[in-house]
């Protein structure tokens, strides 16, 4: 395979081909903003960029478009003939009557998964002060409201309601809904609710995908154009860093960050968390990101093979020992075996999905105002993603999520 053929291949996995009529347009990869028309037809494929202009052959961005064409021929996709070539559309299968039974009963099956849940949380004493919520309905109420996307004040009337059914043993003013979210202790339990509302499928996901991605929030900060020589406001955001298994997007461990962390150093982290968690890894992919020795190693110390493409200046490296030879050895695997290597690597591309399912349903931004309170507010987004998750899980797999004591004493080992 050519180094144009490989380039195709990053093009057609990463970037999104918009077809117009005949014609596809395709993202350049040197020039921000820019595109180029293609056109696929299998006898005199044409192409508006400088390097086809120049050799008169198959360029890049001509194998990109034929690779989107052909990776969607399935035995299941439904084939469609245009005028030029063939296209297959690939259709996923879908049982809709669990589908609808799983959406249609969410709301109310989450209050249930998402009370069974806060009842396993060890209850701190109190010794002095007024008597406070129980953690149990702090957590209840403060992850349904993220939930339900409302504003606080409209957002009471499902509380009343919980509190009828008996998800909450007090109701809570609109306000303290905002002080429960700016309270530090509140964070590290709700780490550990996303790795227990995790672990009922852990049968099922063998295959892991590693990324991150950012959530605007409502603060700004000056910055300093350096190009332009001028100050203006910039939104701050935090990332949302997360291993996610590949067949149902349930997130197995999650970090979160200022918006300019690296990612490189939060891959150990999750990955290492998933496998104590008594997850089966056999493969995990990530972008060239997350690419170094130490990530390698710490996937295969899990038993899972770890599927980071290489950068084009990477070299073999003879002086680390076991990093070296899991190097050299994958880096073989990924020159001499590409079509292999992405067909694992693809499997990436959930993690995107997973976000995706996120941001559509609870928001893309954070609209608390504090550090503490935002970065409580993203762990509930993930964890009502979770439960969402289970849900859907037991409609379609037959998964019965349970959950007890133990698994919360588990999960503090």
């Amino acid at each position: 395979m050519e180094e144009r053929e490989v380039k195709a291949l990053e093009i057609a996995a990463k970037s999104k081909l918009t077809r117009r009529g005949k014609t596809w347009l395709v993202p350049s990869q040197s020039v921000r903003g820019a595109q180029y028309t293609v056109d696929a037809d299998p006898v005199d494929p044409q192409c508006t960029c400088p390097d086809f202009e120049c050799r008169k052959q198959r360029c890049k961005h001509i194998f990109a478009v034929e690779y989107t064409i052909e990776r969607e021929q399935t035995p299941d996709g439904e084939t469609v003939l245009t005028e030029s070539f063939k296209v297959t559309r690939r259709t996923y299968p879908q049982e809709w009557k669990a589908y609808n039974l799983a959406q249609t009963h969410e709301k109310a099956e989450l209050q249930s998964l998402l009370y069974e849940l806060c009842r396993t949380i060890p209850e701190p004493e109190q010794y002095r002060g007024r008597p406070r919520l129980s953690l149990a309905d702090i957590i209840f109420s403060s992850a349904f409201k993220i939930y339900s996307t409302l504003s606080a004040r409209r957002f009471m009337t499902d509380l009343r309601e919980a509190k009828e059914r008996g998800y909450i043993s007090k109701l809570p003013a609109y306000n303290s809904l905002f002080r429960y979210l700016e309270a530090e202790s509140l964070t590290a339990h709700l780490y550990q609710l996303v790795t227990i509302s995790s672990l009922p499928l852990k049968a099922i996901e063998t295959d892991f995908a590693v990324d991150s991605s950012g959530f605007g929030t409502g603060q700004f900060m000056r910055w300093l154009d350096v190009k332009y020589g001028k100050e203006e406001d910039r939104r701050m955001w935090l990332k949302v860093h997360l291993m996610c298994g590949v067949k149902t997007n349930i997130i197995t461990s999650v970090e979160i960050s200022d918006g300019y962390a690296n990612d490189y150093h939060y891959f150990k982290g999750l990955v290492a968390r998933t496998g104590e968690n008594g997850f089966n890894m056999k493969e995990v992919s990530a972008d060239k990101a997350y690419l170094g020795g130490e990530n390698l190693l710490v996937t295969l110390r899990q038993g899972a093979i770890p599927y980071i493409p290489f950068k084009s200046n990477s070299q073999i490296q003879t002086n680390y020992g076991p990093k070296s030879e899991l190097w050299t050895r994958m880096f073989h695997f990924y020159n001499f075996h590409r079509e292999e290597f992405l067909q694992h690597y693809h499997k990436r591309s959930n993690v995107e999905t997973t976000f995706h399912m996120i941001k559509a349903k609870f928001g893309q931004r954070l609209r608390s105002k504090t550090l503490t309170a935002q970065i409580n507010e993203a762990l509930c987004k993930v964890l009502c993603h979770n439960l969402c998750v289970l849900i859907q899980s037991a409609h379609e797999l037959g998964v019965e999520a349970v959950f007890t004591d133990e698994l919360w004493q588990y999960n503090e080992r």
